[in-house]
């Protein structure tokens, strides 16, 4: 299933994975937001935890299709996400991104994976407007 990515932390425009896996491998970038998942601060990275009424803010990022196979394969590794293996810190999964213009569309999100979204959610801190770009440093 060939889908744009929502990218919310370190793909980010700006932001240091940005240009090392997306600059010239995407044909569009436009902000976005996924609805009913709440944000918090990880370790110089935020994870997305889904919970009904929170919202994330960053980009929907469509890969350019010669470069999308390496890219899927680049960004599971860089997100530590392996089909089926319960160590994976995020998983994969495909979600509504709405659009600035308010339509929306299917999106690979990498989310905590269930282990993981349990501790943030116990200890974690939550980065209350859901924009890791607005965070406290």
């Amino acid at each position: 299933m060939t889908l744009p990515f929502f990218v919310y932390g370190t793909l980010r425009p700006g932001e240091p994975n940005h240009d090392l896996f997306l600059r010239g491998r995407t044909r569009s970038e436009e902000p976005g937001r996924l609805t009913d998942a709440v944000l918090y601060d990880g370790p110089g990275y935020p994870y997305a935890v889904e919970e009904p009424g929170g919202v994330v803010r960053g980009e929907l990022v469509t890969a350019l299709p010669e470069a999308y196979p390496e890219l899927l394969t680049e960004l599971d590794r860089l997100e530590e996400y392996v089909p089926g293996d319960p160590r994976s810190l995020y998983e994969r999964v495909d979600r509504n991104v709405v659009r600035g213009d308010g339509t929306t569309v299917r999106a690979w999100v990498y989310v905590a994976a269930p282990h993981v979204a349990a501790l943030l959610c116990a200890r974690g801190t939550r980065i209350a407007d859901g924009d890791w770009l607005n965070r406290v440093h």
